[in-house]
């Protein structure tokens, strides 16, 4: 049990930490079949005989620590328990592979079914926060980053786009292989794997994004994303350098509730490329530097990965010529102040993490510390905080201090009251120079 998180105490192991995840996969589509083998390169933060992989609605038939074809191992409906065959102390390395197969599916969370979900014609994964034991044994642990190496085989006529750098891709017998590859940090929850009947489209304007879609929907694609090499240009001035390896843009023909991001990805459904939803692929872009670069390592600093994106997206707004970040920010203060007031966004709890107060409060807060100390000072605060926590995690904490640091003022005030009291403080006034 993971004890240092209380958002989700029943989802991962705090005596270890993986350090390298390697998955070979095989997927077929028709009968949402899914085959695997995990190695999950380790190390003990404790004294330790025994660990705790998470996995759900799959079966393990097999179970390896540094090869050893003694192991004993015990599988629950959440919880697949390991021993070691040594008590092993702080520091010492050692490795699980873990053979296992079965028909994935959601798991049933507070926050709704989550995790591998079968389409129409294809699959994908919505992991956060819970689901990535779906698919693949993890210690699913925010604050447990790890990189991946990943192999995807599925049937002919569909690709697979899973998390990583692309490193090759082979047809043989019928079935089409993909690997990839992930040398930064990645959160379990969000790494992903999308299926589909899926052709690459050329977007002009920046050859570091790949887009994915069906090819009778290349056309729309296309139209949709048009503006992204212009996002990733605004949102590099305003944040710094793109920090992932790869930037893949996927888009089903399925109709989805929200998109989805995972590391170097987004995923929108074809609903999402209507005018009046094309905000949300510049908040699911930044969510490459805030969330996914800067990440948390406890789901009550949501906020952090939240707030920023929803910031970005009146930045974006502000940039194509549509409404101000003043103006967005007195439009979503207006209507949170018509809210109850019971929400304190340091902590809102894991029933509130989602909802949509903790987004624009926090967009709001950075409002706030932008009209506080000024349109330079801010620009120097969000630079430096992702390039001090690049591909590292940060804290709530970490953020206020660093943001009193570069703005050289105390700003406790201003952070207790946006962030640690339930009342919505009064929109701020923008300075003199702000947009």
């Amino acid at each position: 049990m993971n004890a240092h998180e209380p958002y989700a105490p029943e989802s991962g192991d705090d005596s270890f930490d993986v350090e390298l995840y390697e998955l070979a996969l095989d997927y077929r589509v028709r009968t949402n079949r899914l085959e695997g083998r995990a190695t999950l390169n380790a190390v003990a933060l404790t004294t330790v005989s025994a660990v705790s992989v998470d996995l759900i609605g799959l079966r393990a038939t097999r179970v390896r620590v540094d090869g050893d074809r003694r192991t004993r191992f015990d599988q629950g409906p959440r919880k697949l328990r390991v021993s070691l065959p040594r008590r092993l102390q702080p520091g010492e390395r050692f490795s699980i592979e873990i053979v296992y197969a079965g028909a994935p599916a959601p798991r049933r969370s507070r926050w709704g079914a989550i995790g591998w979900e079968e389409l129409e014609d294809g699959a994908l994964v919505a992991s956060q926060p819970t689901g990535a034991p779906t698919w693949f044994p993890c210690n699913d642990r925010p604050d447990n980053r790890a990189p991946m190496r990943l192999s995807v085989t599925t049937d002919a006529g569909y690709l697979a786009v899973p998390t990583g750098r692309p490193t090759g891709q082979t047809a043989a017998g019928g079935r089409v292989t993909v690997t990839a590859e992930s040398s930064v940090p990645v959160a379990t929850y969000l790494a992903a794997l999308h299926v589909g009947r899926y052709a690459r489209v050329e977007l002009a304007g920046d050859d570091r994004v790949r887009v994915f879609t069906v090819p009778e929907m290349r056309g729309d694609a296309a139209r949709a994303l048009v503006d992204v090499p212009r996002m990733l240009a605004v949102f590099e001035d305003a944040f710094g350098v793109y920090p992932q390896e790869d930037c893949a843009l996927v888009v089903t023909p399925d109709v989805l509730e929200i998109p989805l991001e995972a590391q170097g990805m987004a995923v929108f459904g074809a609903n999402h490329l209507a005018p009046g939803e094309r905000r949300l692929i510049a908040h699911e872009l930044a969510h490459q530097w805030f969330g996914n670069s800067v990440g948390i390592g406890r789901w009550r600093d949501i906020w952090l990965n939240e707030g920023f994106a929803c910031y970005a997206e009146w930045l974006w707004s502000e940039a194509s010529g549509a409404l101000s970040v003043s103006a967005k920010a007195a439009k979503h203060h207006a209507r949170l102040r018509a809210l109850p007031q019971n929400l304190v966004l340091s902590d809102p709890g894991p029933d509130l993490m989602f909802d949509d107060r903790v987004y624009k409060r926090g967009a709001l807060t950075l409002y706030a510390l932008r009209c506080e100390i000024g349109d330079d000072a801010f620009s120097r605060v969000l630079h430096t905080w992702s390039e001090t926590y690049r591909h590292a995690l940060a804290t709530g904490d970490d953020f206020c201090a660093l943001a009193s640091r570069v703005a050289g003022r105390d700003l406790d005030e201003l952070f207790g009251a946006w962030l640690d009291r339930p009342q919505l403080p009064p929109l701020p006034a923008p300075r003199a120079a702000s947009a």
